[in-house]
């Protein structure tokens, strides 16, 4: 056999695996790795980016709509402490990222190196599984571990720390194999015990209004047809936390969309306050989702199906629990529900009625604000305006902030699937641009919009260059009010509108965006938006439009801390 180095080892492991792309930034104690990924045939595309949290979001975001494992990289010491953001988001997001970062050789450890840090300490809390590589002969293992972690059970991110002379020291060809199962996720799928599916069937079937709270898992397993089978048979709402957006098609008639404190509002509020049996299914039923644990009410009767059993009863009395894939034990609790359908009560509450009645309360509010002619232009008409613009297959990544909330309550995708995709597990600013790149490699063919705030633009920017120089033909709105508007409008609804330090000046979004390259457009009229987006999104290329928006303490946001 060949011999080979750590590094070259490394690199073969990664394509053995499935990976395709990798996102990261270079330094000194990765240039073994490098030199392997320059000299090596191995079809993978190496994305150099700005910044190591942009790459670990970019990676984040490819993973979310792949099924594949995310691959992001950096260098030691700062590299390795600027990737921990993103790597913290996928793993409490259960999106299977993997970060790799290179150290200061073993031989110098305590010798006061440069950019010395103990990584494996700093990242054991913040991922799944963590593993610092001291000899070359442990790369093939560390990296199988690593993959069956991020893809098995609940998925997750992983992190690897690769010391500069094990990149260097030989490696044995021998131990060079992969485990095909484990590149992509969800992998080796298990499902929900039989006495527990026939349980929850008998609930279902007894209830008069169930309804339906999906979580991230269930878009994440691929179980939408499942879920839709369910929900018809049973005439039940289906509603959605903020990640399990695309469970159903946004458009689907049992839909009554995102439930909560963010994305959520009075009306669907109301779907979940009637309901007298409640099935989690793929959701850790946390604060955001449940109002802090509000709606539903604790005397509820909960069903509650995840992979992760440590979900199951965390926050609720749960009258019967499952613990399995989502796609695998919807089909298996179809199949216990139409046996029992017959026997079914007479006085169920009809799901689409429901549906139709929020739905109608929602939208209502949200089309006159959509028709506003106000300056400066308000939210809700560029939600409008990218429902009727964008194609079918698009993609909308949002950030924290402004888009989050509005984008959750009204963006319309006419399919299940991931359609739509924000970091919810810690809202980090500087997520938008950067996953919008991963999700645009992750599927070249579907026209991707990055919705920000312009605090956030703040946070990323520099990685327009990186669009530029790629010719990623990503299309980015940036809401422009010159403020942190959540912190500032919930300065105004619970301390007295005594605001402190979120205001900033305003920049010109488009100005900036035309220096690094980028086709850009600016909007202050609201009867100059449509042209605009349209303009956008035909340039064939990365396109920005800077719209100049209404602050968000001002606004209607679908937030109910702020509604009352």
């Amino acid at each position: 056999m060949t011999p080979m180095n750590g590094a070259e080892a490394f690199v073969k492991m990664l394509q053995l695996n499935g990976v395709k792309h990798i996102f990261g930034l270079c330094g000194d104690t990765s240039l073994p790795f490098y030199d392997a990924l320059a000299r090596m045939d191995h079809g993978m595309d190496h994305v150099l980016t700005r910044d190591e949290r942009s790459a670990a979001y970019m990676a984040d975001a490819y993973a979310r709509v792949t099924g594949k494992v995310g691959v992001c990289e950096g260098p030691s010491g700062g590299g390795a402490t600027y990737l921990l953001p993103g790597l913290v988001e996928a793993n409490e997001s259960s999106v299977p990222v993997l970060g790799i970062t290179s150290d200061v050789s073993v031989t110098s450890r305590g010798r006061y190196p440069l950019t010395e840090l103990d990584q494996q300490s700093l990242y054991r809390p913040l991922t799944k599984w963590n593993t610092t590589i001291d000899l070359a002969s442990q790369i093939p293992g560390a990296i199988r571990s690593a993959f069956r972690a991020m893809t098995t059970g609940t998925p997750g991110a992983a992190h690897i720390c690769l010391p500069y002379d094990v990149q260097k020291n030989p490696a044995d060809p021998a131990d060079i194999w992969a485990q095909p199962e484990h590149s992509h996720y969800p992998a080796m799928r298990t499902v929900a015990a039989a006495e527990d599916i026939d349980r929850a069937a008998d609930r279902l079937v007894g209830a008069r209004a169930p309804v339906i709270i999906c979580g991230g898992g269930v878009v994440q397993s691929g179980a939408s047809a499942e879920l839709e089978t369910l929900a018809m048979a049973l005439n039940a709402v289906v509603c959605t936390t903020v990640s399990g957006k695309g469970s159903l098609a946004d458009t689907h008639p049992l839909n009554a969309g995102v439930v909560g404190s963010n994305g959520g509002v009075m009306a669907t509020r109301d779907v979940v306050k009637q309901a007298d049996v409640v099935l989690f299914v793929a959701c850790r039923a946390g604060s955001t989702t449940t109002e802090h644990w509000r709606f539903p009410e604790p005397s509820t009767t909960i069903l509650h199906l995840d992979v992760d059993p440590m979900v199951v009863g965390a926050n609720y009395a749960t009258d019967v629990g499952m613990v399995g894939d989502a796609k695998l034990s919807l089909a298996a609790l179809n199949q216990a529900v139409a046996q029992r359908l017959p026997h079914r009560r007479s006085d169920v509450v009809d799901g689409r009625e429901l549906v139709s009645r929020a739905r109608a309360v929602k939208f209502g509010m949200f089309d006159e604000l959509a028709r506003s002619t106000d300056m400066p232009i308000k939210p809700e008409r560029v939600v409008d305006a990218l429902n009727r613009l964008l194609p079918p297959e698009a993609i909308i990544v949002a950030d924290p902030g402004t888009p989050c909330p509005y984008f959750s309550a009204y963006f319309n995708a006419p399919q299940a699937g991931r359609h739509f995709i924000t970091n919810r597990a810690h809202g980090a600013l500087g997520f938008a641009m950067a996953a919008g790149v991963g999700a645009q490699y992750g599927r070249p063919n579907a026209t991707v919009v990055s919705v920000m705030g312009d605090g956030s633009f703040g946070f990323t920017c520099g990685e327009l260059e990186t669009i530029a120089r790629r010719k990623v033909p990503l299309k980015m709105v940036v809401f422009s009010n010159s403020v942190y508007g959540w912190i500032k409008a919930s300065q105004k609804a619970g301390y007295d509108e005594r605001y402190f330090s979120v205001d900033f000046s305003r920049t010109d979004h488009a100005r900036v965006a035309e220096a690094f390259g980028i086709k850009a457009f600016r909007v202050e009229a609201p009867a100059d938006l449509d042209s605009a987006l349209k303009a956008a999104l035909a340039y064939d290329g990365p396109a920005l439009v800077d719209v100049v928006a209404q602050p968000l303490q001002d606004a209607a946001a679908p937030v109910s801390q702020w509604m009352g």
